[in-house]
């Protein structure tokens, strides 16, 4: 049987295993980091869209968000079985990695300052799009394509009956 030391060669010192300096062998740690840290996170279009809609719709002076044939038509599928409500009918997002910009098509009631309405809907949507999102709005680009006057009937309001 033989050594795997010659005999004129010592075994090496615990200070020769550990480094010059006296510490240990730097060992990797695997998921460095905070948890919080690993991994990205990525919102979707449509989730900014929902969000923004919802905001707009809580501003006073807001009739509907959409353009009158888009709000016909949602009237029309809202009233399928097994359909949901649009809330990001006439909202558009464009949503990067830390920014986000948006379109919103609106109807305003009759008889309200369409620009406080404006920046009142702009003020609640930045403040709804970056608190629940993280995101920089960086602009929201408004079209007030209606005004609702009061003795008009709403066509979501109306019942549609087939026969």
């Amino acid at each position: 049987m033989s050594d795997s030391t010659p005999r004129n060669q010592s075994a090496p010192s615990a200070t020769e295993l550990s480094g010059e300096d006296g510490r240990k062998p730097s060992v990797t740690k695997r998921g460095g980091g905070p948890p919080a840290t690993r991994g990205r996170t990525t919102i979707a279009d449509g989730v900014v869209e929902k969000i923004a809609g919802l905001a707009a719709r809580d501003v006073l002076g807001v009739h509907a968000l959409g353009s009158g044939i888009s709000r016909t038509f949602g009237a029309v599928r809202e009233r399928v079985p097994g359909t949901t409500r649009s809330v990001s009918r006439g909202v558009k997002a464009e949503v990067g990695e830390v920014q986000t910009a948006l379109d919103l098509e609106i109807v305003v009631d009759y008889g309200v300052s369409i620009t406080q309405v404006a920046a009142a809907v702009r003020e609640n949507v930045i403040a709804a799009v970056e608190r629940m999102t993280g995101l920089e709005v960086v602009e929201v680009n408004i079209a007030v394509s209606d005004v609702k006057l009061p003795e008009e009937e709403d066509e979501e309001d109306q019942d549609i009956r087939v026969q």
